[in-house]
């Protein structure tokens, strides 16, 4: 195991290096530029249009807009908001948050691409289902030549999506459920393969019916007890945005149980930890935003941006701020137990309102990769190759539940990574129909 861990370790430093780095902030910076940043100017229009996309707008298609990003948000939501962001400033500094940020304001230009791309080169599988993503705008909007390109993608995809979208929150539940309640791993990922098995085995309209239901509640009561923590901080807020920003490019001094941390290292924990919690890049949200029942790729886009708005830029910084407010981020603490330290300074029962949110946060994410990773398998290997996969990721969760944290969070970052590379390359190339169809629609 210390080999294994030493050599994804090695991995880890490389594709997470100053080119990854680069590819995903320089990728969004090109096409915000490009779109003259408009997905900042239209974010009140992208509520509007994600009200008005409760109804379907199409026939073409699966599920309607709004469930559309209600799936991807559940893939999002996860314990990237929870565990990721205090594993970026338990390793990086107050300042990964900064950067956190910064993935996702350039990020929300990437969804916006993505799923543009996604709706414009989708296309109907032998089941007569509506297939889209990285996968189909590489094969369809580059060509023969680039099917390679679009093979590399499933394959990571249909790989990374065990370790992100399934171990990695299985870990995280069984971890708060032990620590919280008292209640052994075996018990609690049990429960958790039953009812991932009745979502999972409804396909995508059951995924997209409980995610509709559940995302909204759970974000809504997570933010809500987050400000309650923030407004009974207030007067502290100003001086903690100001630490931020000043870690951000001076690093941090040791103190307390934080061992101090650098420039690069706030850098890369937070692009890092930014991504892996909005998903902006990787190129697995556009899988379930190709299943809108829409015509209009360019509305999609718009629709879809909001979900790094509202991942990234609202429920990461809220927990970024509560950790930063209360002190907790010196006390040495990781993961998701600092971020319910965190809560616990501050309200009654606060470390269980936040296990129990990650609990959900976890469960839907669980629900949201089962299908970008399916997916990607029907891809690589025809619809044949649906229940299988669906046997396979329903047995994964209790292996996730009982392995080490540390490395299956490592894993799962490096997977990220290899995942993002065919995708962020399929964006730069496709980015002239991106800007050509936005123009088009913008006159409109």
């Amino acid at each position: 195991m210390e080999t294994m861990t030493a050599f994804v370790q090695w991995l880890n430093g490389i594709v997470w290096g100053p080119l990854m780095l680069v590819l995903i902030l320089g990728t969004g910076f090109f096409l915000m530029i490009g779109l003259g940043f408009m997905p900042l100017r239209r974010i009140p229009s992208a509520f509007r249009l994600l009200l008005e996309g409760r109804h379907a707008e199409s026939t073409h298609g699966q599920i309607s807009p709004f469930n559309a990003l209600m799936t991807s948000l559940s893939a999002t939501i996860g314990t990237g908001n929870i565990a990721g962001v205090a594993t970026a400033i338990t390793i990086g500094g107050p300042g990964a948050l900064f950067w956190m940020w910064c993935t996702a304001l350039v990020g929300m230009a990437t969804k916006y691409a993505e799923a543009v791309c996604a709706v414009q080169y989708r296309e109907i599988d032998d089941d007569g289902n509506y297939a889209g993503g990285p996968m189909y705008y590489i094969k369809n909007g580059l060509g023969d030549k680039w099917k390679w390109l679009a093979a590399t993608f499933a394959f990571f995809g249909a790989i990374a999506g065990f370790g992100m979208g399934n171990t990695v929150q299985a870990n995280s539940v069984a971890d708060a459920m032990s620590s919280t309640f008292g209640i052994p791993p075996l018990v609690s990922s049990a429960v958790m393969v039953v009812l991932v098995a009745l979502v999972i085995l409804g396909g995508v309209k059951r995924i997209s019916s409980v995610a509709g239901f559940l995302v909204p509640i759970m974000a809504i009561s997570y933010l809500l007890l987050g400000f309650v923590v923030l407004l009974m901080n207030i007067t502290d807020i100003p001086a903690a945005i100001v630490l931020i920003v000043e870690s951000a490019f001076t690093g941090t001094a040791a103190q307390g149980g934080f061992a101090g941390a650098g420039i690069m290292l706030a850098i890369q924990f937070g692009v890092a930890r930014g991504v892996f919690s909005n998903e902006a890049g990787l190129g697995s949200a556009p899988i379930a935003h190709a299943a809108a029942q829409t015509d209009d790729p360019v509305k999609q886009g718009t629709i879809a941006m909001l979900g790094t708005f509202i991942d990234t830029l609202i429920v990461c910084t809220v927990t970024g701020l509560v950790i930063v407010l209360t002190g907790a981020w010196t006390t040495g603490e990781g993961g998701a137990s600092l971020t319910a330290a965190a809560f616990a300074t501050q309200l009654p029962y606060g470390d269980v309102m936040v296990s129990v949110g990650l609990c959900l946060f976890a469960f839907t994410t669980v629900l949201g990769w089962s299908y970008y990773g399916e997916r990607c398998a029907i891809y690589l290997f025809g619809t044949r190759a649906l229940m299988p996969f669906r046997i396979l990721w329903i047995l994964a969760i209790p292996l996730g539940a009982m392995a080490q944290l540390n490395f299956i969070w490592l894993l799962a970052d490096t997977l990220n990574a290899l995942m993002a590379v065919p995708n962020l390359i399929a964006l730069l190339l496709l980015s002239p129909v991106v800007f050509k169809l936005t123009k088009e629609a913008l006159k409109k």
